[in-house]
């Protein structure tokens, strides 16, 4: 069996190292004051010596300040010793304390524990850039978490609701109370298809967010995409009594563009139909372009319920809704805005949201950079 091996506290490492310093110093100390006093001592004495000098008077001379600079030497040796070490204690207390809070916050977070925090020390900037950037790395780990958990829940949320009709209506054939109509069938085939795009879905942003999203970028012009993404949801629009309005100059909508035509349309597809499930009848909603000499920007807005500053940090963020109940009765997986922001970053584009509050609407602008695109001359 093998035995750990016993680790030497660093607060005793320290102690015992200035120690021994403090040893060396005084043994050094003695040993230079043993060697030049007498020396320097005589040759004073030399200086003021008389024609006849007494023996006696030298001897006792030599004999006083011998015991006087080592006695006066040692007192003040051990002073300084005795003081070195009560200071020395004292700062490897300030040393190692921020050191043990640190270890103690790593075992919390060891545990699970992610909202442990050190308090920032004064004793110097390293300390204190360390316990800023452990602060910072545990604020990260508990956001994590708390997503992953809310991603948990809201997952088995929206697999629980199709696989459980699914599952009721294959017991209710198996028992001979339902028959396999067509009408039954398509509601089956319905849920099979809200899960495998549920799968799907999470897979893009997961290959998105690791560096795995497969691109084919081409030339496009503008126009075509905002024209592609607006048939595309405008039957909705209209079964929905929004009014859906796409508004670009010609100049912008000639403008070409190297992306994934089919990723870029996906992403004014789900901004569409993220304004839709937070508008009313006869609001209205305006997907628009806008070029200039370093960006292609695309904006997606809507006069409908607008957003809470409060969730405009987190809107991107996977399952995330800014009203849970209201999105899970329009069917949304709440995954299709952090789509949004998967694709864009992976074509080193920015997305970002803005409103003014609840009750006044939402902005979404998609921003691609200025390589990314190139202007055709008007016709």
């Amino acid at each position: 069996m093998i035995r750990p091996r016993r680790l030497t506290g660093l607060g005793t490492r320290i102690l015992t190292a200035l120690i021994l310093v403090l040893c060396v110093a005084v043994v050094t100390a003695w040993v230079v004051a043993l060697v030049v006093g007498p020396a320097i001592f005589d040759d004073h004495m030399e200086m003021v010596e008389t024609a006849d000098p007494d023996p006696g008077v030298v001897a006792h001379a030599e004999e006083a300040f011998d015991a006087a600079w080592r006695l006066s030497l040692l007192l003040a040796l051990l002073a300084a010793f005795g003081t070195s070490i009560v200071v020395t204690v004292i700062l490897v207390r300030r040393l190692v304390r921020p050191i043990r809070k640190i270890r103690a916050a790593v075992g919390e977070i060891t545990e699970g524990d992610y909202s442990a925090r050190v308090p920032e020390s004064s004793i110097g900037a390293e300390f204190t850039e360390l316990m800023v950037a452990f602060n910072s790395m545990a604020a990260e780990l508990d956001r994590t978490e708390l997503t992953r958990q809310r991603l948990l829940s809201d997952l088995a949320h929206e697999m629980r609701t199709p696989v459980s009709t699914v599952d009721g209506y294959l017991e209710a054939m198996q028992d001979g109370v339902a028959q396999a109509d067509e009408q039954t069938l398509v509601m089956l085939r319905e849920q099979t298809e809200r899960l495998k795009r549920l799968a799907e879905d999470i897979s893009l942003v997961s290959a998105a967010e690791e560096g795995r999203l497969n691109l084919r970028p081409a030339p496009v012009t503008v126009g075509e995409l905002l024209d592609a993404a607006s048939a595309q949801i405008r039957a909705r629009y209209q079964a929905a009594g929004v009014h859906l309005a796409v508004k670009a100059d010609g100049r912008t909508r000639a403008a070409r563009i190297s992306v994934d035509r089919d990723r870029i349309g996906q992403v004014l597809t789900n901004l569409l139909d993220n304004a839709l499930h937070h508008t009313d009848p006869d609001d209205e909603v305006f997907l628009g372009a806008r070029t200039s000499k370093s960006s292609v920007t695309f904006d997606v807005v809507d006069t409908g319920h607008g957003i809470d500053a409060g969730h405009l940090p987190h809107i991107f963020e996977r399952f995330y809704r800014a009203d849970s109940a209201r999105d899970r009765t329009h069917g949304g997986s709440g995954i299709g805005l952090a789509i949004v922001r998967s694709i864009v970053t992976a074509h080193d584009g920015s997305v970002w949201a803005s409103s003014r509050g609840t009750g006044s609407g939402a902005a979404f602008t998609v921003e691609l950079p200025q390589s990314a695109h190139k202007t055709m001359k008007v016709p």
